[in-house]
């Protein structure tokens, strides 16, 4: 895999050792985040994304209206937000991909509150002092880069 000016250009063939070739690859996983050709250093969500929403409809459909909105608001945030925010803290995202992100969290409450009203959720999410993806990597990213390596 390429990540450069040149990425989309051909390349040579690697060989290994025994005589087999290396196949070049669009995108890559590396220690659980996917990695993906382009101009410039990206990390690809999709798979992010799926394994937040597979985490939190699982929680949701055991104890979705059993619980109270309390126990699965704690229970995303400390089963499926990890999912979702792991190893984002090295990654430049755009301002798209963290609207993405920040949907995928807007859709779990307009879910557990049954509603589509965005001013309901954005209520419902401060009386329940829920941050956004953004903001909660925002906060992650400014601690990464303050750690020294000494």
């Amino acid at each position: 895999m390429r990540i450069g000016s040149r990425y989309d250009k051909p390349c040579a063939n690697v060989c290994t050792y025994d005589g087999r070739q290396l196949s070049w690859v669009k995108e890559l996983r590396y220690l659980g985040t996917f990695i993906v050709s382009s101009r410039s250093f990206k990390c690809l969500l999709d798979h992010a994304k799926r394994s937040f929403y597979r985490a939190a409809n699982s929680i949701f459909g055991k104890i979705g209206r059993i619980a109270s909105e309390d126990v699965l608001i704690e229970l995303l945030r400390t089963k499926c937000m990890p999912i979702l925010l792991y190893g984002f803290e090295v990654c430049n995202l755009c301002k798209r991909d963290l609207y993405s992100l920040d949907f995928a969290i807007n859709r779990f409450f307009m879910k557990l509150f049954r509603t589509s009203d965005i001013s309901v959720v954005v209520y419902c999410r401060e009386m329940f002092q829920s941050d956004l993806f953004s903001a909660i990597l925002k906060k992650r990213s400014e601690k990464f880069d303050s750690v020294s390596f000494n």
